[in-house]
C-alpha cells in the first residue's frame, strides 16, 4: 500500500482574537474585524513589515522565531487596542489629538505595554517557579530533578492562569472568538468552501496556535535548563533569562513544522497543544463565524487557493449547480407538461367511452368504430412525447419495458377497467365481451320491445295500447 504524503495543505494565514473580532494576518497585510455594539462588522486592513521589516536576520531559521515572537506581540496589542475602543464608554483624550500625534501616542502606548507584558510573563513564568522550586533544594540534591520539578511548577502556574483568566466573561468570548478563527483556517486547509455551515464543523483546534507554541516554551526550558550547572543562584537566574530568545526561536520552528507536515512524530508533538487549546478555545456562534470570515476574506484570496491546493474553481462549481438546478427545474416542468398531455387524453378516451356506452342505451347497437377512435386518439396523444424526452422526465432511468407499455399503452389495463366499470353500464359490458343473452339479441333484431319497456310506455301519457311502436 502506498504511503501517503504526509505534506499539509498549508495556507500561510495566521491570526488572533480581539475584543468582539478577529485578527488575520496574510503576509504583509493584516485585517482586524470587530462586531460592533449596533452590530454592525467593522473591518480595518492595514500593512505591516514587522519591528525589522525585511531583513535578512528576520529569515534565518531559529532566529525568525524571536522576531516573529515579538511582532506577534506588538501587533496584538496594536490590533487588541482598536477593537477595545469600540466599547469605550467615553472618549479617549488623545482622540481629539491630531493623527501623527495620536498615531505616536498609539506607538508609545502599544510599545510601553508589550514590554510591561514580558516582564510580567517572566516574572510570572520563569523568576516565580525558579524561586518556588528553590525552596525545595534543601530536600533535592540532584540538579536535574530540581529543574524538572521547576519546569513542573512552571507548567502548572500556566495552566492556573488560563483557567482563572477563562472563568471571566469577556475572557470566554474572547475564546469563542479564538474558536472561529482556528475553524476559519481549517475549513480552508480541509478544501472547503469558506461559508458559516463549512467553518461550524470544521475543528477548532489548529497545530499553528500560540497556546501549542507557549506550551512548547515550557517543555523546551525544562530541558535546557536541565542542562544549565551553575552554583550561583543568581548566574543561574540570569542564564534561564538569556535563554529564552533560544527557547522561543527552537518553539517557533517546532510549530513552522507541525503546520506544514502531518506525520506520526508531529502528531506526537502537537498533542499536548492540542489538547491545551480545549481550554483557550470555545465553540463560536454564527456571528462570530461571519466576523471570522469578513477578516480573512480581507486579506486571503481562499478562492485561489482551493484552485491552485486542491483543483477546483467555486465559481464554476457554483454555476454548474446553478445550471443543474435550472436543468432540473426545467425537466419538471417538462414532466408537468407530459403529465397533464397524458391526462387530458385519458380524460377523452373517457368521455367517448361514455359517449360509447350511451349510444348502446339508446340504439342497443355496440359503436365498434367510435370506441376504436377514441382509444386511437389517447394512443396517439400519449405517444407524442420523443423517447429523448420520456427519458429526461424520468431523470434518465426509464427501463426498457416501461418505455415500451408508454409506446404501446395510452392508459393502464387498470384505468382502462376503471373507466368500463364507471362509464359503460353492465349491458354495454356485456355487448363489449359478446355476452349479451341469445333472448335479448333476438328481440333487439326482430325489433321487439322488452316487457318492461312496453310497460313503461303504457304508463306514458298519450301512449296508444296496442299502435305501433315508433
Amino acid at each position: 500500500m502506498a504511503e501517503k504524503k504526509k505534506k499539509k495543505h498549508y495556507s500561510g494565514i495566521g491570526g488572533q482574537a480581539v475584543l468582539e473580532g478577529v485578527m488575520m494576518k496574510n503576509g504583509d497585510r493584516y485585517a482586524v474585524a470587530v462586531r460592533k455594539p449596533d452590530g454592525a462588522i467593522e473591518v480595518k486592513t492595514e500593512e505591516h513589515t514587522g519591528v525589522w521589516g525585511q531583513k535578512a536576520m528576520a529569515k534565518v531559521p531559529f532566529v525568525r522565531g524571536i522576531f516573529n515572537f515579538v511582532d506577534s506581540l506588538v501587533l496584538g496589542m496594536r490590533t487588541l487596542t482598536w477593537s477595545a475602543e469600540f466599547y469605550e464608554e467615553e472618549p479617549k483624550a488623545e482622540e481629539k489629538a491630531p493623527g501623527k500625534a495620536k498615531a505616536l501616542s498609539e506607538r508609545l502606548v502599544t510599545g510601553l505595554t508589550v514590554v510591561f507584558s514580558l516582564l510580567m510573563a517572566v516574572g510570572i513564568f520563569i523568576v516565580l517557579p525558579y524561586l518556588i522550586s528553590g525552596l525545595f533544594s534543601s530536600y533535592v540534591r540532584n540538579a536535574s530533578l530540581l529543574a524538572i520539578l521547576e519546569g513542573v511548577l512552571r507548567i502548572l502556574i500556566f495552566l492556573g492562569y488560563v483557567l482563572a483568566i477563562s472563568a471571566m466573561k469577556d475572557i470566554r468570548r474572547v475564546y469563542m472568538y479564538h474558536g472561529a478563527e482556528h475553524k476559519c483556517i481549517n475549513c480552508l486547509e480541509k478544501g472547503r468552501e469558506l461559508t458559516v455551515k463549512n467553518v461550524r464543523k470544521s475543528s477548532r483546534q489548529h497545530r499553528r496556535c500560540g497556546t501549542s507554541f507557549l506550551l512548547f516554551v515550557m517543555l523546551i526550558s525544562v530541558i535546557l535548563f536541565m542542562f544549565i550547572r551553575v552554583s550561583d543562584p543568581v548566574q543561574r537566574l540570569a542564564l534561564r533569562l538569556a535563554l529564552i530568545p533560544v527557547i522561543a526561536g527552537i518553539s517557533y520552528e517546532i510549530i513552522r513544522l507541525a503546520g506544514r507536515y502531518d506525520n506520526i512524530l508531529v502528531r506526537i508533538i502537537s498533542a499536548p497543544g492540542m489538547l491545551l487549546q480545549r481550554l483557550t478555545t470555545r465553540e463560536p456562534d454564527d456571528d462570530m463565524i461571519e466576523v471570522a470570515i469578513a477578516s480573512v476574506e480581507a486579506v486571503f484570496d481562499w478562492k485561489a487557493f482551493l484552485r491552485e491546493e486542491f483543483g477546483y474553481d467555486i465559481d464554476a462549481w457554483k454555476q454548474q449547480r446553478k445550471d443543474g438546478k435550472n436543468g432540473v427545474r426545467e425537466a419538471e416542468d417538462q414532466m408537468q407538461r407530459a403529465r397533464q398531455e397524458m391526462d387530458d387524453a385519458v380524460q377523452k378516451a373517457s368521455e367517448r367511452l361514455r359517449a360509447a356506452g350511451e349510444a348502446i342505451r339508446r340504439t342497443g347497437r355496440i359503436p365498434v368504430e367510435e370506441i376504436a377512435r377514441g382509444m386511437e386518439a389517447a394512443a396517439l396523444q400519449a405517444d407524442a412525447a420523443p423517447e429523448e424526452e420520456t427519458a429526461a422526465f424520468r431523470g434518465d432511468e426509464i427501463s426498457e419495458e416501461e418505455a415500451d407499455a408508454l409506446r404501446a399503452d395510452a392508459v393502464s389495463e387498470e384505468e382502462v377497467a376503471a373507466f368500463q366499470a364507471d362509464a359503460v353500464p353492465e349491458e354495454t359490458a356485456a355487448f363489449q365481451t359478446d355476452a349479451v343473452p341469445e333472448e335479448e339479441a333476438a328481440a333487439f333484431q326482430a325489433g321487439a320491445v322488452p316487457e318492461e319497456e312496453a310497460a313503461e310506455r303504457a304508463e306514458m301519457p298519450g301512449s296508444v295500447s296496442g299502435g305501433e311502436q315508433p
